[in-house]
């Protein structure tokens, strides 16, 4: 009689509503932090840009800070134990998640440039994303049509955006030059940027700044060799994709996987 009740009980669906949703948070307490200091992030730049809550500068830091601290959650995910060795800052600098916290850290007390949030505020979409439909999964199958629906375009144009980021982190370079002249930045900070481009560069996980280079560089040569192109332009153009190559870090490719 046991056997023969206990039977339908294996075989019924997972369990839906709030209460799946509370029992999977508890359980994953460190991917739901993740989840709000990204949503955070999401509704401080939403706020710099448009201004409703505060001034639009306590959003701008709050906004880098927010992604500071799921960098640093990420960062305990992947590397839980602490050493104080080469080998362990080496393996540090080979995650992305280090170079959105460097990356933070860079900006939360430079002058606001808008164009610092577009990579986290997409980088927090992406991600939450995946994230918010696990959740809305457990609430049931047919929850929140519309934020579904939402999150299916994001996930759609998600190489697109990685795309944006990628340029963005390249364009930001030139421009924190341009302000370094105008007093918006310090050499400091254009010293410790060029260091981010780098390890963006050379990222194992993710290609798209590598990618993005060697767009933007069959770009240049094409325009540079058509005959329309004035010779001293050409020049230029040659000499700073020689100088940019000679400046790339070397690429590693990724850790194979244990099986």
């Amino acid at each position: 009689m046991n056997e023969n009740a206990s039977e339908p009980t294996s075989s019924s669906p997972p369990p839906t509503g709030t209460n799946a949703v509370s029992a999977h948070i508890s359980r994953n307490k460190i991917n739901f932090g993740l989840w709000c200091t990204r949503l955070a992030t999401i509704i401080f730049t939403l706020n710099y840009l448009v201004p409703i809550f505060g001034y639009s500068h306590s959003m701008y830091s709050k906004a880098l800070i927010a992604n500071a601290a799921t960098s640093a959650l990420r960062l305990h995910q992947r590397l839980p134990r602490v050493q104080l060795s080469q080998e362990f800052f080496k393996i540090l600098f080979t995650e992305d998640s280090a170079h959105y916290l460097l990356y933070s850290l860079v900006f939360i007390y430079a002058a606001p440039i808008t164009w610092v949030l577009l990579p986290i505020f997409l980088f927090a979409l992406l991600h939450i994303s995946s994230y918010s439909l696990e959740l809305i999964e457990l609430l049931g199958p047919n929850a929140l049509t519309f934020v579904r629906k939402g999150i299916e375009l994001v996930e759609v144009q998600s190489a697109n955006l990685l795309r944006v980021i990628a340029f963005t982190e390249i364009f930001l370079f030139p421009l924190l030059i341009i302000s370094l002249f105008s007093g918006r930045a310090t050499l400091m900070t254009v010293f410790v940027y060029h260091r981010f481009v780098c390890l963006r560069y050379a990222s194992r996980r993710n290609p798209y700044s590598r990618n993005t280079f060697a767009e933007l560089r069959v770009v240049a040569e094409t325009y540079a060799q058509k005959p329309q192109c004035p010779e001293a332009v050409r020049n230029i153009v040659f000499k700073v994709i020689a100088g940019i190559s000679q400046l790339a870090p070397p690429v590693f490719p990724p850790p194979q996987s244990q099986q």
